[in-house]
């Protein structure tokens, strides 16, 4: 019984390798951080959380025995909407697996990068809608 669980639980995670859909931006990691601040704040939305993940990678490459430089710097905006969670959670509870919301910007050799995840199909376009909305004002700066 409790292998036909654990194979059901497995068969019914999530995926969190999602596709990432990313915008270049012509301009400075720094300028592109606050053009992606701006225009989630423009929303009347709260940034909860910035990840400084770029800051983690590079302090932490040594220690786990790797001297490659994935971003020269890379943050993700952490925030939610009312709104929107309230109707994409109506509409299948089990969403709550993708709240909240981020937006990343990163800079590698390629350049600055603006982007998010891309969302199932169905109810959660209503997030990637206001995901991509940001991500193109933000890139319009």
């Amino acid at each position: 019984m409790l292998r036909s669980v654990f194979a059901l639980a497995l068969l019914t995670t999530p995926t969190w390798a999602e596709e990432a859909l990313v915008t270049p931006y012509d301009g400075t990691f720094d300028d592109a951080t606050f053009a992606v601040e701006t225009a989630i704040v423009n929303r009347g939305l709260v940034i909860d959380y910035v990840s400084h993940v770029g800051d983690m990678l590079n302090r932490t490459g040594a220690d786990v025995g790797s001297d490659t430089v994935i971003f020269s710097d890379a943050d993700i905006f952490i925030f939610c909407s009312a709104v929107i969670s309230r109707q994409v959670m109506e509409a299948d509870p089990m969403n709550i697996v993708h709240c909240p919301y981020g937006i990343f910007v990163a800079e590698n050799a390629d350049g600055v990068m603006i982007g998010h995840r891309d969302y199932p199909d169905g109810p959660m376009q209503a997030v990637e809608d206001l995901l991509k909305d940001i991500v193109a004002e933000a890139t319009d700066f």
